[in-house]
């Protein structure tokens, strides 16, 4: 309304000085007028895209972060048979003191920038949702006072798969149901988002116990694959072990694969042993915990084809 508002007033305010002189040269005037506004929009269109793309939203907030992105800076850059297939956004990361602290020391930037000095940054990011994976192209860090104080360009980029220990994961979900809508928000924050594929009561009283994330569930020919969350407990619920994976399950065959593989335990902490796997498929033995798991799988790939073959390439010529 301003830009609308205000040419009307210099317009009019034209007119009536042009009136004022007994109408002489109103086509010249005319003329005029078109010209001094088209300078005017042109001179400020400028700021106008600018503030058009500071429409950052919300997205989630914790003790150490506030993230958000831009739906008018999500486009898709690549595609499929008709299905996106690569896609380009901006997220916005605001940062607590204690999440500045832990990005200054993962960044290793102490040296340009001070934990309390650091506000937010802003990063430039690619997903593809066929392989759940984001990569950074380029992010710039900004102090208290707005100034860029670090940035960086990744080359070569690094490509980081979402799952639920993902920093970026609320960042994926949203960028992608801008785009496709099938619900990856609402999914990943679902009280079902963890399915039970087994357990096993040990005679000590320990307990193991297999989940599946549904949301990272996805069919790609006859494989499901999805990320499994092992854990083994002791009689008392302490948490001894887990075996954090990526699984490839061949549902007609009856057969899987770990595809990545990271461990955890009370001495060691967390590790990545996915180097040390073999990649090849097993049998899962009849009667046995696996086995058992498998049946749920095979159901729940019955029932939600919809969801499992979101984004796919499979069945496209």
């Amino acid at each position: 309304m301003y830009f609308t508002d205000l040419s009307y007033n210099i317009i009019q305010g034209f007119y009536i000085v042009n009136d004022s002189q007994g109408g002489k040269d109103m086509r010249f005037t005319k003329i005029f007028v078109c010209f001094m506004m088209l300078a005017f929009l042109f001179s400020t269109a400028g700021t106008v895209c600018a503030a058009g793309n500071e429409d950052w939203v919300w997205i989630s907030s914790d003790s150490k972060y506030s993230k958000y992105y831009s739906p008018s800076r999500v486009r898709i850059i690549d595609s499929y048979g008709g299905v996106a297939t690569r896609l380009e956004a901006w997220t916005r990361t605001n940062y607590n003191y204690e999440g500045a602290v832990e990005t200054v020391a993962n960044y290793e930037i102490q040296a340009v920038l001070q934990p309390e000095k650091l506000a937010y940054s802003l990063a430039r990011v690619e997903i593809n949702p066929q392989n759940r994976t984001i990569e950074y192209v380029q992010e710039d860090f900004y102090d208290t006072g707005g100034n860029i104080v670090w940035s960086k360009l990744y080359n070569p980029r690094t490509v980081k798969e979402i799952n639920s220990q993902s920093f970026d994961e609320a960042f994926y979900t949203v960028i992608v149901d801008s785009v496709f809508r099938y619900g990856e928000t609402e999914r990943s924050k679902a009280a079902d988002r963890w399915t039970p594929l087994w357990h096993a009561v040990a005679g000590d009283g320990s307990i193991t116990a297999a989940i599946a994330d549904t949301t990272t569930m996805r069919l790609k020919g006859e494989n499901i694959i999805f990320w499994e969350w092992l854990d083994q407990k002791d009689a008392s619920g302490t948490v001894l072990e887990i075996k954090f994976m990526k699984m490839a399950v061949n549902l007609p065959q009856g057969t899987q694969k770990v595809i990545q593989y990271k461990y955890w335990d009370q001495k060691s902490g967390w590790k990545d042993l996915t180097a040390e796997l073999d990649g090849l498929y097993t049998v899962i033995k009849p009667n046995s915990y696996e086995a058992g798991g498998l049946a749920k799988l095979r159901a729940y790939a019955a029932g939600y084809q919809y969801w499992l073959n979101r984004y796919s390439l499979d069945n496209i010529k």
